[in-house]
């Protein structure tokens, strides 16, 4: 398991220490004791019940966080999911101060003693280097949280660790290996473990559906949280931009980057958005509603299903259901980009500003991280070839050190050019034109099978979810069901700071088909196992 060096060292360090403060569980598919086997059953709680759990005292927080770990070791021992990096080796001591202040009668917030896992790409001030998954970044140790991690610890989460990453957020090379980084190897897909786990957030949706925490975070520049979120049977959400501060985050394009909540339910999701947002921004989770689609005009993106097996019955299923609770549907059958060259314009966008925010983000690195530039880090990849550059390349470096950074005049132009076509002339004119109050369509496609030490071969592509990416606006996914064992999803999308009400929608929807399932930990070709919960 040489994938998984640098993940089981940390996993191995924090159980270690974690062992003088609380007793530790066994496998409980082999045999455990009463007590043990009490606590067992929380770590597949969702984040509302484990929300309720501890303010009812039900549960410590430093059981809870002690079961993760537990889990942790146990799911990635069994099963080699490479989905977890780091563990932060201060988790349990956060967990008994926020019991101390229970047990003292504080008014606590709402996340306090909920353990989380952020995406190796969002700082922390902790034991825990950010990597984003390469071997560069190996000693970047940040010395103040990212916001979005600071407001979750001012809610009173506890931070358990960091999740596996497509290294560099997947923009290293056209033609990657998704949920690969050289610190992990290549995060698997709970529900089929030769199947893609999708996007550069590949390890936190697996993490998500395994259970490994009450909820993850993820990044998205395009597409990184509604994929694998998908692709692992989990509900994914993607804010407006600017709704969550982009600070403290490996860079890839300020346009477009985003974090946002990965959970196993929308309440959770809405629960994760409002601890990460800015305190005093608004509680999502106070105005989802179960009705909330009655009477509403959805409409229905059906250029953006492809011709995969399955994928327009499971969609046709999730409609059914979208009309049962009360829906008009609007058949959307045709779109066009208003504008030309869109993909190259897009990409072009994504090189000259990762050129810019990265090397405006490694000059504020600690100097124990000796590359400076995206120049060094492509002559860094060069020397380590062997464990960098093996299964895939670096041509995205390569293009974005040659571009002339956001100042170029292309650039500003190829910018306004794909704002305008997805959002103005995307989103918001279909809305408009079609009168509707939300816009639906398949989240991705049915994930492919993995080849081995090789880039990622797509099929034919579903989804419209570039749209929202691009143009920055709400974008949220909820499982819809599997098609032969392998998760897909259902997308809602609206115009920007609709977060509440696209949140709203996929509640209804989700209260009408509790479409999640499980993980089965299994092959393509068989059942290795069963969920071990």
């Amino acid at each position: 398991m040489k994938s998984r060096k640098q993940a089981t060292f940390a996993i191995g360090a924090v159980l270690a220490l974690s062992a003088c403060s609380g007793e530790r569980g066994s496998d409980p598919v082999i045999s455990h004791t009463p007590e043990v086997a009490e606590e067992i059953h929380w770590p597949p709680k969702t984040l509302p019940e484990l929300v309720e759990a501890l303010e009812a005292g039900e549960v410590s927080a430093e059981t809870l966080t002690q079961a993760y770990l537990d889990r942790i070791d146990r799911i990635e021992t069994d099963y080699d999911l490479n989905a977890i990096l780091a563990l932060n080796p201060e988790a349990l001591a956060a967990a008994r101060a926020i019991d101390a202040r229970r047990a003292a009668g504080q008014t606590l917030p709402q996340l306090a003693g909920i353990p989380i896992l952020l995406k190796d790409n969002i700082e922390t001030a902790d034991l825990m280097p950010t990597t984003a998954g390469s071997l560069a970044l190996a000693d970047n140790f940040a010395a103040e949280d990212a916001p979005l991690a600071a407001n979750l610890r001012a809610r009173g989460a506890i931070i358990l660790g960091k999740t596996n990453l497509s290294e560099w957020a997947n923009f290293r090379s056209s033609k990657s290996q998704s949920g690969w980084s050289a610190i992990g190897g290549r995060a698997k897909n709970p529900h089929a473990l030769d199947r893609q786990t999708c996007g550069s957030s590949a390890g936190s949706g697996a993490a998500a559906a395994a259970a490994l925490a009450a909820a993850t975070v993820g990044t998205e520049t395009n597409g990184s949280i509604i994929c694998p979120a998908q692709a692992n049977g989990v509900v994914g959400f993607k804010p407006t931009l600017g709704l969550i501060s982009q600070q403290g985050i490996v860079p890839i394009a300020f346009s477009q980057d985003t974090a946002g909540p990965m959970t196993r339910t929308v309440t959770g999701a809405a629960l994760l958005l409002s601890g990460m947002t800015t305190p005093g921004a608004p509680d999502f989770s106070a105005n989802l509603s179960k009705t909330s689609l009655s009477g509403a005009r959805v409409g229905v993106l059906r250029f953006s299903v492809s011709d995969q097996p399955g994928m327009a019955e499971r969609f046709n299923d999730a409609l059914a259901i979208l009309a049962g609770e009360g829906a008009e549907l609007v058949e959307i059958t045709e779109f066009e980009l208003a504008t030309e060259d869109y993909g190259e314009k897009s990409l072009s966008v994504l090189l000259h500003e990762f050129k810019t925010t990265l090397n405006a983000y490694l000059a504020e690195t600690p100097e124990t991280v000796e590359t400076r530039t995206l120049a060094d880090l492509i002559a860094f990849n060069e020397i380590e070839a062997e464990r960098e550059l093996g299964i895939f390349g670096q041509d995205l470096f390569e293009r974005a050190d040659a571009t002339a950074g956001i100042e170029d005049a292309n650039y500003q132009r190829a910018l306004a050019d794909i704002k305008q076509a997805t959002g103005a002339n995307g989103i918001d004119k279909l809305l408009a034109d079609y009168d509707v109050n939300v816009l639906v369509s398949p989240s991705g496609p049915i994930m492919p099978l993995v080849k081995e030490g090789a880039p990622d071969e797509w099929p034919a592509w579903s989804g419209a979810g570039y749209l929202a990416a691009v143009a920055g606006y709400p974008h949220l996914t909820v499982p819809l069901g599997q098609v032969d064992g392998v998760p897909v999803g259902l997308s809602f999308m609206s115009t920007a700071n609709a977060d509440a009400e696209v949140l709203s929608f996929g509640y209804d929807y989700e209260q009408a088909s509790q479409p999640r399932s499980n993980p089965a930990y299994r092959v393509s070709t068989g059942v290795i196992s069963s969920d071990p919960e």
